[in-house]
């Protein structure tokens, strides 16, 4: 941390991620929340100064910011301008990262934090090289998909759960685990295998885990991939995270007297994540250490791709607010669809050709408004083909 100094902190973002972070830090004595960039009326804080709607306002009072807004084509914009500014920028927000990551990881220090499930497999993963394990699988754990939900299904949902209906659409259709685990492919040096990952239905983590750790030998890569719970299953999956790891057979006695079973292939298991009450673990890791936990490398792989839920007609506007009903997304190796629009694009798209239920959405279907973000990807397609 800075010496002898309370860190002042920006945010982005005033949702559940960026309102319990405010919370949190409220609750440190070594950081406060300076600033917070909102795009909602500044009527909504009536008794607070901090929020504010000026982008300089907010790098001009912080000595980090953490981005958690959750709109890649928006916060793409503002971290170009905090980057440039010299300042560091924590993420919680794997969309922006596959979308914009790799550019903006060329102009300053940004990283995703510990807290989501990319944070936490790429935490795992350090601890347990560290330890001379070699991991095979970097798996999440889903506990349900239903890839086209309706809406009134999900208005209960998000009024229960208190998120957003984007949210909670995105974490019903899988889109929010193939975010998720395209981050992990790009930023934790793996591969997502198929279009929209195997997700093996599952009954056991441990025996289906090693399933996962067959293909990913076979391939002769590390995966990045996820289990689905199965309707049968006797006990629900936690909500965390696993890593499968092959570890020298010299030491199979020992792992086996230490519960990790006959080997060859041990699966560990992180059994929580714990969102924004984590993000100051990161923080304090940047301004003491300038350590980067995760981003979306230099070499990145794969991408999420948008699939048509429904036929959309020639003149459809896909809009941010209602896309999860128009679109899901599915995790992809770039090189198999380099013309796909990515996830983070789809916000006020113009359908040009008709485009079928289960299609991907490629540019040449669509007109893309021109953005920082569009530029960003483009710069992530070039490295691409140069790797």
């Amino acid at each position: 941390m800075l010496k002898n100094k309370v860190a002042k902190i920006g945010i982005i973002g005033t949702g559940f991620v960026g309102g319990g972070l405010k919370k949190t830090i409220n609750l440190l004595p070594d950081m406060e929340v300076v600033s917070v960039l909102t795009r909602r009326d500044l009527i909504d804080f009536p008794d607070e100064d901090l929020y504010t709607h000026s982008v300089q306002e907010l790098i001009d009072k912080s000595d980090i910011i953490v981005e958690c807004n959750g709109d890649p084509v928006y916060a793409t914009e503002i971290v170009c301008k905090i980057l440039d500014a010299g300042l560091p920028v924590v993420t919680m927000d794997a969309e922006l990262q596959i979308t914009s990551g790799s550019y903006l990881s060329s102009l300053g220090l940004i990283t995703e934090a510990e807290g989501d499930q990319p944070g936490a497999l790429a935490a795992m993963k350090r601890n347990l090289v560290s330890m001379g394990f070699e991991p095979l699988v970097y798996g999440n754990l889903k506990g349900f998909l239903n890839l086209n939900p309706t809406h009134k299904e999900m208005e209960y949902w998000s009024r229960v759960q208190g998120i957003s209906l984007e949210q909670v659409v995105g974490f019903t259709d899988g889109t929010k685990v193939n975010i998720e685990q395209a981050l992990v492919a790009n930023g934790l040096g793996a591969i997502i295998a198929k279009q929209g990952m195997f997700g093996l239905e599952s009954d056991d983590i441990i025996t289906d885990s090693k399933k996962l750790a067959l293909k990913a030998k076979e391939i002769g890569q590390p995966i990045s991939d996820y289990l689905l719970q199965s309707p049968q299953a006797t006990k629900k999956f936690p909500a965390g995270v696993f890593i499968t790891a092959e570890y020298s057979q010299e030491q199979a006695p020992a792992l086996k007297y230490l519960k990790l079973g006959k080997g060859p292939y041990y699966t560990l298991i992180r059994n929580y994540h714990l969102v924004h009450l984590e993000i100051p673990w990161t923080i304090r890791q940047v301004l003491s250490h300038q350590d980067v936990l995760l981003d979306n490398s230099s070499n990145p792989t794969a991408s999420v791709c948008a699939v048509a839920k429904k036929v959309l007609k020639p003149g459809t506007v896909i809009r941010r607010y209602d896309r999860n009903f128009q679109v899901r997304g599915e995790a992809i190796s770039i090189k198999d669809a380099p013309n796909h629009v990515p996830f983070g694009l789809v916000k006020d798209l113009v359908v040009k050709h008709t485009i079928e239920p289960g299609q991907i959405l490629e540019f040449d279907d669509l007109e893309v408004p021109p953005s920082k973000a569009y530029d960003a990807w483009r710069y992530t397609l070039d490295l691409v083909k140069d790797n």
